[in-house]
């Protein structure tokens, strides 16, 4: 049954670029590439920026989206379109969204794992640890640097990404505002992660925090997310605010098209 549900991942794992959106289907929006040198990482890697209209024309500053799956092949031109026509319609504020373009993706989205199965999706795994530490330590300084930003900061993400979101708000709240995941592959080590989620949710901190997450009916997804949903009731924190949308009649493939509007819609209008 394991070798089974394995084969199954490992077919979600090379889809799951597409799964955010079909890039072909996607214009790509004006936007700005940087590269960056990351020691922690040690490789160089490539950053999108979109921006709002309103950027260009005043001199407000704009809280910041951030993105894995972020590059031009990627699920950056689907999630920038949405998030201009949902800034036109006035359904969420003006943000800067900021993609980082994959390389090894399984080994930045995952964290430690003592699950032989799980190691063999990739040559290196277990790396998300390196990754936060690029995102908060060094890219965060870039765009901070580079653009008009205020201190808000979200980040967004399906599937392996999804995982490295709930690893992130449990391990390390304090480096976001705001967290959306999509499928979140929090079955991985065992669901160690979710198993430990009593222990990181006694020890949160007492800033305002705001968790949104969907599961599809994709076996192995939807179960874990609803035991997380169970965890966040029983801490009944008061400052934060947490949502999960089931949608047990969606797909791997289909979860993010079938709720990233209400998701963003949900997050940005969180105080």
């Amino acid at each position: 049954m394991k070798s089974i549900l394995l084969l199954l991942f490992i077919n979600l794992f090379f889809t799951s670029y597409n799964s955010f959106s079909q890039t072909g289907e996607d214009s790509i929006p004006q936007h700005e590439t940087f590269t960056i040198e990351s020691k922690y990482l040690g490789e160089t890697r490539i950053i999108n920026i979109w921006t709002p209209p309103t950027y260009q024309s005043t001199s407000d500053s704009f809280p910041v989206m951030y993105m894995a799956d972020g590059g031009i092949k990627e699920d950056f031109p689907h999630l920038a379109n949405t998030l201009a026509k949902l800034i036109e319609s006035k359904s969420i504020p003006p943000i800067i969204l900021v993609g980082i373009e994959n390389t090894q993706r399984r080994r930045d989205l995952t964290g430690p794992t003592e699950n032989e199965e799980d190691k063999t999706i990739a040559p290196i795994v277990g790396g998300s640890e390196n990754f936060r530490a690029f995102i908060g330590e060094e890219l965060f300084a870039e765009i901070e640097k580079r653009y008009r930003t205020t201190d808000k900061k979200a980040i967004i993400g399906e599937s392996l990404a999804g995982l490295f979101v709930t690893e992130t708000f449990l391990l390390k709240p304090e480096m976001f505002d705001y967290y959306i995941a999509f499928d979140p592959s929090i079955w991985w080590n065992d669901q160690k992660l979710l198993k430990a989620a009593d222990q990181h949710l006694n020890s949160f901190p007492t800033t305002s925090k705001a968790f949104w997450f969907a599961a599809s009916g994709t076996k192995g997804i939807f179960k874990p997310a609803q035991e997380l949903a169970d965890q966040f009731k029983n801490a009944n924190l008061k400052n934060v605010s947490w949502k999960l949308v089931p949608k047990s009649k969606e797909k791997h493939d289909t979860i993010f098209r079938a709720t990233k509007e209400s998701a963003l819609i949900w997050i940005w209008n969180q105080k």
